[in-house]
């Protein structure tokens, strides 16, 4: 747990660098006089486009790279394991096969995007580009997982990628390109972050290409093939539950709804953050422990995943949402934007419910129950779909965040079940209701005591209050071990 919890924290400061560059681009994304809703809209429904074109071309063979690297590693010297090739191969024919139906089906786009969303019509190609980037990108990624050196690849997705980003953005804001190269030069982000990616690996002699079939190939692949084509269905499914709401809501209402509803998700996403860190640094360390059959060290690591993640979302979100009124107001956001602030509260409370279970997806997805990676996918997508749809064409974007909100418990709620079934893994006890009543509290108390404060001196008193009142409670409490650890540690460093 001590070199997840490192990594963990060096990925979480880098990622939360990555983190405030993005808050920047996404301000001047949103502030007054700067692009117009419908642009950023755009910029969304290249991501959740793309994430749908990445997870089909895939064909599932990042989850395999994670649950059969360690048989690798254990039987070859590093420059004779042929997985990555092997990986890079199945993306590539599947990115293919997936372009090739984009192109089919682009009638369909058309007729469906043109009334609301025509900007997305008009470069629709050019998403391919960004997936193109994105896919290959993600299979390198998912090797350095595997290799247990997340960090790198972690600061080139969350941070680098941003920082190219707001060199995109400086450039359209002082009218030195216009919106047409902006969005073309915004397509190549991912295939930036990959060449980067790349040239590193290889620096340090971790990015071996070889094209003979190694004995550990010939000895797995009927079980590697089992595994993706079944984990392929779920990724697929996962990823449509994930991003179904821009697209939706960009075929029913158009891309200025569906700006508006990003930048909720933005704001939602926050709480996030410290998850996908931990998930990355865990999910080759957990690998590791299946294959030893260590279930107690697997149990550990989830229990103190949840705990410790619940803790940090609810700080951030907690933060947020003492404060949203005002960031809105002292930060000049455009006015068609304050309609979500809604949509943050209901988002923020599935992140935090998301949160809040931990690792349980890498968990899973890393032991010899894999397949139940697709079932969840299925439950929650056959929730979701039809839910979002329905809940959108009453309610409008705030019908969406509660279908997600929905869907998003259920589909942590049937894999907490498995693992508290099939295992007795039940991560939460006394110290989560500590946790949920100790930031209840003392956001009602910095709430009530400062609500009349404005400005950024009562952004900032507010925040200052409510994190001093939470990490006294967690200290006092004893919520977490790792707390005490971390603090231990920090006073050997300064000795």
């Amino acid at each position: 747990m001590s070199n997840i919890r490192k990594q963990a924290i060096i990925s979480s400061l880098l990622v939360y660098v990555g983190v405030l560059v993005g808050a920047i681009n996404t301000y001047f994304f949103v502030k007054e006089g700067s692009f117009t809703p419908e642009q950023y809209g755009l910029t969304r429904l290249f991501f959740d486009v793309a994430q749908n074109f990445f997870a089909w071309a895939s064909l599932g063979v990042i989850p395999v790279i994670f649950k059969f690297y360690p048989y690798y590693k254990d039987h070859l010297p590093h420059r004779k394991i042929d997985l990555l090739t092997w990986a890079l191969s199945i993306a590539f024919v599947g990115f293919i096969i997936v372009i090739a139906g984009a192109l089919i089906f682009e009638p369909v786009v058309v007729r469906k995007f043109s009334r609301g969303s025509a900007l997305f019509v008009e470069y629709y190609h050019w998403v391919f580009v960004f997936a193109f980037g994105m896919l290959f990108f993600s299979v390198v990624e998912g090797y350095s997982w595997a290799l247990q050196k997340s960090v790198v690849s972690n600061f080139l997705k969350e941070t680098l990628l941003r920082i190219f980003t707001t060199l995109f953005i400086v450039l359209y804001l002082f009218n030195i390109i216009d919106f047409d190269i902006f969005i073309k030069l915004f397509s190549f982000l991912f295939i930036i972050v990959l060449v980067v990616l790349v040239i590193h690996l290889a620096s340090i002699k971790k990015l071996p290409i070889t094209f003979s079939i190694s004995k550990v190939t010939r000895r797995f692949y009927k079980k590697m093939f089992g595994m993706q084509s079944l984990v392929f269905s779920g990724i697929c499914i996962m990823t449509l539950g994930q991003t179904i709401d821009s697209i939706m809501i960009a075929g029913v209402q158009g891309l200025t709804q569906t700006g508006i509803y990003s930048l909720a998700q933005f704001a939602a996403n926050i709480v996030q953050i410290p998850q996908r860190s931990i998930q990355s640094v865990s999910t080759g360390v957990l690998a590791q422990h299946w294959k030893a059959k260590n279930y107690a060290e697997i149990g550990r690591i989830y229990e103190r995943s949840c705990i410790n993640l619940l803790l940090i979302a609810l700080v951030i979100f907690g933060n947020l949402w003492l404060n949203i009124d005002a960031v809105f107001t002292v930060m000049n956001i455009q006015q068609e934007y304050a309609v979500g602030i809604q949509v943050i509260f209901v988002l923020g409370v599935a992140r935090i419910i998301d949160a809040g279970t931990g690792v349980n997806g890498p968990v899973i997805g890393t032991s010899t129950f894999w397949r139940f990676d697709f079932f969840t996918g299925v439950i929650m997508l056959a929730v979701r779909l039809p839910l979002a749809y329905l809940m959108l064409r009453a309610y409008g974007m705030t019908g969406m965040a509660f279908s997600e909100l929905i869907s998003m418990a259920s589909y942590n709620f049937v894999r907490f079940e498995f693992l508290r079934r099939k295992f007795k893994m039940q991560p939460f006890n006394m110290n989560t209701v500590l946790a949920l009543v100790v930031t209840g509290m003392a956001f009602a108390i910095a709430y009530f005591l400062l609500q009349n404060v404005g400005g950024w001196t009562g952004i900032f008193s507010r925040s200052i209050l409510f994190s001093l009142l939470v990490i006294g409670g967690v200290f006092g409490f004893k919520i977490t071990p790792d707390a005490h650890q971390l603090l231990d540690k920090l006073k050997q460093r300064f000795r």
